[in-house]
């Protein structure tokens, strides 16, 4: 830790995470005629009491996963959606998210090898 510190001239006063929601703030060359139509938001990282996704229990991410539908419940306005989970998702469902690209089938060996798999696909949506 000292040693980043001294490499990036640095502190630990001055190590502190600042977060900024003031959406006017932010700046870039967006095309109007190409807005956002979707965001993916990804949990399990960073959340009290758990461990990243590739060293948690099946258990672990089923707890993830419903303090993650717990939450996005509260959300309003364009911050709203559905939620899908991907155990017991109907057929038609699962081939729609596909089909528009929301939804990517399993089976990526990145993900195999790092674990990311395990327990496919307990505790996990969309």
């Amino acid at each position: 830790k000292q040693w980043y510190q001294r490499r990036v001239a640095i502190t630990a006063g001055d190590a502190r995470h600042t977060s900024d929601m003031d959406v006017s703030k932010l700046v870039g060359n967006v095309n109007p005629d190409a807005p956002v139509k979707s965001t993916r938001i990804r949990v399990g990282r960073s959340i009290d009491g758990f461990g990243l996704s590739p060293g948690i229990t099946k258990q672990q991410r089923l707890d993830v996963e419903a303090l993650f539908k717990s939450a996005s419940k509260k959300l309003e306005g364009n911050l709203s959606g559905t939620y899908y989970a991907l155990t017991g998702m109907e057929e038609s469902v699962r081939q729609q998210l596909v089909d528009d690209h929301f939804l990517f089938v399993s089976g990526d060996p990145n993900l195999k090898v790092s674990g990311m798999e395990r327990d496919w696909p307990e505790g996990r949506g969309i």
